[in-house]
């Protein structure tokens, strides 16, 4: 696989584990009094209440992915139908689409325009590939700034740092309703959420590895675009970190719609060869 390809695949998949264009982007408020301590029901319930609803989202997006001291950019589309359908279509340069994912609850399928081939598999192709458990639920939530929904909530505590509400939890297991006979072992060893206290939108998300204190992953939610009257993430970053390397992610998003009639194309065409594997580390 070439290597621009091969870029592409890393940043969309470091993402899952895991924006300076839009003019009404606006900066988090500093917040100079002290905050009033409140108990997890109260930050939780808040959490629900000011989390981003929608049907339908659509954004061009630029993003920079650091490994090594070594940066690749690339742009694209993202398409996102609520709780079905995941659509990305990455254009590494001169406006040339080369891969494009679409991702469902069951599935992941790809292909590659620049070298004629795709792929079709189960979405437990992707814990396969990362080796890190990780549904739909939290992809979609990763990258919209909302907090998992499929997964339970009585188990957080609440507490205040830096001048922010912060929900922790260990073994944040996913809903018995909501498991599928094909997963095994669904929960998150550690998790913390902190939350703005004026506006109780997720700042920031670390989830981290119970027995591995260095294998953790991070996302950063810097900047904020009004949209329709809802508060919509518009500078991401994320940051995996594991025992022999360190990944930045930095995502800008443009040109955001919501609730707008949108498509998801997804053609194989016949001459197009299957793969098996994406082969990231080759």
């Amino acid at each position: 696989m070439n290597k621009p390809v091969r870029s592409c695949i890393q940043i969309l998949f470091a993402i899952l584990i895991s924006t300076v264009f839009l003019s009404c982007t606006a900066s988090r408020k500093a917040v100079r009094e002290p905050i009033k301590e409140q108990g997890a029901d109260f930050l939780t319930g808040k959490l629900k209440e000011h989390e981003f609803k929608f049907n339908q989202f659509s954004t061009k997006f630029n993003a920079t992915y650091e490994v090594d001291r070594k940066k690749t950019s690339i742009s694209g589309n993202l398409r996102i139908e609520r709780d079905s359908i995941i659509w990305i279509s990455i254009t590494p340069a001169l406006g040339i689409e080369a891969v494009r994912f679409m991702l469902t609850p069951d599935s992941i399928k790809f292909i590659n325009r620049l070298n004629n081939t795709f792929l079709a598999n189960k979405f437990t192709y992707i814990n396969q590939l990362i080796n890190k458990t990780l549904d739909y639920d939290m992809a979609q939530a990763f990258l919209l700034g909302n907090d998992f929904s499929l997964y339970e909530t009585n188990t957080f505590k609440a507490s205040v740092e830096n001048q922010q509400y912060k929900l922790s939890t260990t073994d944040r297991r996913k809903l018995r309703r909501y498991v599928r006979r094909s997963e095994d072992d669904i929960g998150i060893p550690i998790q913390s959420i902190w939350l703005d206290p004026e506006s109780f939108k997720v700042t920031k998300v670390l989830l981290k590895e119970a027995e591995r204190d260095s294998r953790r992953f991070v996302a950063d939610y810097a900047g904020f675009a009004d949209i329709n009257q809802e508060q919509i993430p518009s500078d991401l970053e994320f940051k995996v970190e594991t025992d022999e390397q360190k990944i930045y992610i930095k995502i800008n998003y443009s040109k955001i719609q919501i609730n707008q009639e949108q498509t998801y194309p997804f053609r194989i065409p016949e001459s197009y060869s299957e793969i098996k594997d994406l082969q990231l580390n080759k």
